[in-house]
């Protein structure tokens, strides 16, 4: 069967074959299945160049990766220094001055100096402030007392996280509250008859209130695995020092002061999540 095509003008007869020659140096035009009016359209493509061409092709490049900066123990941290922890060392030195005192000094001064600075009922009544404060000036036992270790470590890990005031705050709110819980309920056995007058003038001063507040305190800070054996192993040093009964007095205000310490939990936390905040700004060291 012969192909026929239109040029546009009706009823005009199509050539034949034989009425226009078909040059022989000229190749016959190709023309694509469904397209036979656009031949050799494809055949203009380009071809895909190859990668090998245009870019050299070099040995593998590892990827960059940045290593987390290793984290190494600073054992001196934990103990308090001018600039670190300025309320802790500023603190441990009145106690060491203190401690020279109590144990170089006359024993007829020492203990007029520990009677006066003694918060008993009767100086609670007519002085309470000044024998509140003057009251943890002093440490119990001497400077390497438990008590005397627990303040210079515990407090400087406190106040590392805190900050100076806010660990002072902890301490004096363990020592206020603790001491008015163990010396009201004695004014009011001695109202009541059931103490001697004696009770009234007790001897009763020291540090260890405000350092069992800031155990407490410092276990919520903690990580778990360092948190809850602190709690069990101080705890169960308080429970055996009350169940041996030579002070119950003092070891009821131990306790309690430890409870006011995990009692403010919540309100140190944020100030610690506070004060990561602020050291994460920049331009704060």
């Amino acid at each position: 069967m012969e192909r026929t095509e239109t040029d546009g003008t009706a009823g005009s007869p199509a050539p034949g074959p034989s009425d226009a020659p078909v040059p022989q140096d000229v190749p016959p035009p190709r023309y694509d299945a469904c397209m036979r009016d656009v031949s050799g359209l494809l055949d203009g493509m380009p071809r895909q160049r190859e990668a090998s061409a245009t870019m050299p092709v070099g040995p593998p490049v590892a990827p960059l990766t940045v290593e987390p900066p290793q984290v190494r123990p600073r054992p001196w941290r934990l103990l308090p220094t001018p600039t670190g922890t300025p309320f802790t060392f500023g603190y441990g030195v009145v106690l060491a001055v203190t401690s020279l005192v109590t144990e170089y000094a006359d024993p007829a001064v020492v203990h007029d100096l520990h009677q006066a600075s003694s918060t008993d009922v009767a100086h609670l009544v007519q002085t309470p402030v000044p024998v509140l404060l003057t009251s943890a000036l002093w440490i119990a036992g001497g400077i390497l007392s438990p008590f005397a270790i627990g303040f210079l470590l515990v407090l400087t890990a406190l106040e590392r996280r805190i900050g100076g005031l806010r660990t002072a705050g902890v301490f004096l709110l363990g020592h206020v509250l603790a001491t008015l819980a163990t010396e009201v309920p004695v004014g009011l056995a001695v109202l009541v008859g059931h103490l001697p007058d004696s009770s009234l003038h007790r001897l009763d001063y020291g540090v260890s209130f405000g350092v069992a507040a800031g155990v407490g305190a410092l276990a919520g800070l903690l990580t778990p695995w360092l948190r809850w054996p602190l709690l069990a192993v101080f705890g169960a040093m308080l429970m055996q020092s009350l169940l041996a009964f030579t002070d119950p007095m003092t070891d009821w205000g131990h306790l309690t002061a430890f409870a006011i310490g995990i009692g403010t939990w919540p309100v140190v936390r944020r100030w610690y999540r506070a004060r990561l905040a602020t050291n994460r700004l920049p331009g704060v060291a």
